[in-house]
């Protein structure tokens, strides 16, 4: 039986590895192809029901917990969500932003608007009144910038998942305070729990604040 040649190894070494890299191409192309279809699901409003359920737990930067807020979903409508935060009425957008709520009310609150897509930028301005349970009730005026950074994955004690990333960038003015501050707002959006999971606020003269989802509950 003849032996193979150098010449024959060597272009079935080469065969071989030509295998191997398109095998690895198509691999990549079929995660890529799946993280982008997985996006793509996620650019449209949420599909919020009657029982849905999120848990959030808000404290500051490296410090302990600082209050839950438990949100329970009783009627949807096109024109908002209704439902319970700690047992207490809550008013929210179509788009998931608060209206109304035992800790805050807004104005015209858009931290979301849909559908989403990286790049994707808008304004907005709002007047808000905190119920805050150190400082007691406050009141401000935003002027937000908003743009939508990436798509990635984000960790927070319910899970891990894929997530929009936001940062909302702004001024505010205040009647109780002496001059007008910045404020940022760093946060993740993810389609498969329906919600803003994470948060990080930046504000002059107030400590970081970061809120995360510990739990939910969604109807299928």
């Amino acid at each position: 039986m003849p032996r193979p040649t150098v010449g024959s190894r060597a272009r079935e070494e080469s065969m071989m590895n030509l295998k191997s890299f398109a095998a690895a191409v198509a691999l990549g192309l079929i995660t890529l192809g799946g993280t982008a279809q997985a996006q793509d699901k996620g650019t449209e409003r949420p599909n919020v029901k009657v029982g849905d359920r999120w848990m959030f737990v808000m404290r500051v930067i490296s410090g302990a917990k600082l209050l839950e807020r438990a949100w329970v979903v009783t009627s949807v409508s096109p024109t908002g969500i209704e439902g319970t935060e700690n047992g207490k009425p809550l008013a929210l957008t179509p788009d998931l932003s608060i209206i109304d709520s035992p800790r805050e009310k807004h104005s015209n609150e858009k931290l979301l608007s849909f559908p989403l897509e990286v790049g994707k930028q808008w304004s907005y301005v709002d007047d808000i009144v905190f119920n805050d349970q150190f400082l007691g009730t406050v009141q401000n005026r935003t002027n937000m910038s908003v743009a939508v950074l990436g798509y990635e994955k984000v960790r927070v004690p319910a899970g891990e998942f894929d997530a929009f990333k936001l940062e909302a960038k702004g001024n505010w003015v205040s009647p109780q305070a002496s001059g007008p501050g910045t404020i940022q707002v760093t946060y993740w959006y993810a389609p498969a729990v329906r919600a803003i999971l994470k948060k990080e606020e930046q504000a002059t003269g107030v400590p970081t604040y970061i809120t995360e989802l510990a739990e939910f509950q969604l109807q299928p």
